[in-house]
């Protein structure tokens, strides 16, 4: 397995200096995150379960008061992307500067008084696993802008900021869970969150003193949530919603669920919306059950929770692939308690909850499937439940 610790990467101070010139007003860093459980649940107001990993943007920045907005990556090939802060618009293109620059756009729709800087980018987030380096990069930028400005806003707050980027700005309909998990999230704990009214608690989440490990499994393969299978999905939900007669699948309690199917299948709703609604409505109440086992002091419970989580992603929403089934199957095989895909699928990462003692064996049992399969080799590390978004000097 791959070492825990954040890979620092290149120090995004100096790549400041060596391109702006002079030293940057400060340095902020934002994480990627996994989800342990809740899936597709955010936009519905439902719940989600996830924790930051060590794994980080970070952000070296000035401010600007001529309205520049320069932004460079250390980790994409290309020069410095310069725009404009009065012509950024919605749906502009931009690639990867897109993220940031909808950020500020976002904070000046808000009315706030973002008036240019000058941004240097590095991350550690494994792009395209299903990891949130989008929301890292929009939660890091985010949080140096509401310092450098003095806006005064909290975590939440910034989590809508970058939720709103990348919904209008970039076009990707995602829910709230990844830009609050970076924005919110605390070292040792994963985040319960009520992605209605943005309601969170931090739960403990040591898994070492239960004798376990949590492992992040990278399939290699990418995703991407722009091509429409996720807007597919997201509309199908909302017309399981309307059919019902009611705001949002979080309103469909559990013990609702075969009924609220039944009403589907009288109205006609199409096959994909029933399927989206069992999962739907499965995994608010899978968030439920992890949980009451981690308040019990029972993580190893949450396995077979992990399995049917799978399972329901898999066959209800269809949003798994290949890698992700055989990561989840040969860690199962090599005993892991419990494992599934996590993020938006279609490519990405698995969760597997492992014995500490058994770790090392089950993450030799995929590399080798995987090997067997003829795929990539998948990156595989202990996922640390690690601390949000913070100003580093």
């Amino acid at each position: 397995m791959t070492a825990t610790a954040e890979q620092t990467g290149p120090d995004p101070a100096t790549a400041f200096t060596e391109l702006y010139g002079g030293e940057p007003h400060g340095v902020w860093a934002a994480p990627g995150r996994v989800n342990l459980i809740g899936e597709y649940t955010d936009y519905n107001d439902g719940f989600v379960l996830p924790l930051a990993l060590p794994h980080t943007a970070r952000a070296a920045v000035s401010p600007r008061t001529d309205g520049v907005l320069r932004l460079h990556s250390s980790d994409v090939p290309g020069g410095t992307v310069s725009l404009h802060v009065d012509a950024l618009a919605p749906r502009s293109g931009h690639g990867w500067a897109a993220y940031p620059a909808g950020v500020v756009w976002a904070l000046r729709e808000a009315g706030h008084p973002v008036t240019g800087a000058d941004i240097a980018l590095t991350s550690t987030v494994p792009t395209g696993a299903g990891l949130s380096s989008s929301a890292a990069l929009e939660t890091v930028t985010a949080l140096a802008l509401n310092d450098l400005f003095h806006l005064g806003l909290t975590g939440p707050e910034l989590a809508v900021i970058g939720r709103r980027a990348e919904n209008a700005f970039v076009g990707v309909p995602c829910g709230i869970m990844d830009q609050m998990a970076s924005a919110c999230c605390t070292e040792g704990h994963a985040l319960h969150l009520d992605t209605r009214d943005l309601t969170l608690r931090q739960v403990p989440f040591d898994l070492a003193a239960q004798g376990l490990t949590l492992l992040a499994v990278d399939t290699r393969v990418k995703h991407a949530l722009g091509d429409g299978a996720y807007a597919e999905r997201r509309a199908g939900c909302e017309e399981g919603a309307r059919l019902l007669g009611i705001p949002t699948l979080r309103d469909v309690p559990y013990e609702d669920l075969g009924a609220a199917l039944t009403t589907l299948a009288d109205a006609g709703a199409d096959e994909s919306v029933i399927r989206y609604v069992r999962h739907v409505v499965g995994d608010n109440r899978r968030v439920e059950q992890v949980i009451a086992l981690l308040d019990a002091g029972d993580a190893r419970g949450a396995g077979p929770v992990l399995d049917e989580g799978h399972r329901s992603l898999r066959d209800d929403l269809l949003v798994s692939c290949p890698e992700l089934d055989l990561a989840v199957a040969a860690a199962r095989g090599a005993g892991a308690l419990g494992a599934r895909m996590t993020g938006g699928g279609f490519g990405g990462s698995a969760v597997v909850l492992a014995e500490a003692a058994g770790a090392d064996a089950v993450a030799e049992a995929v590399t080798k499937a995987f090997a067997g399969a003829g795929y990539a080799a998948p990156g595989i590390f202990t996922a640390v439940p690690s601390a949000g978004a913070r100003r580093l000097r």
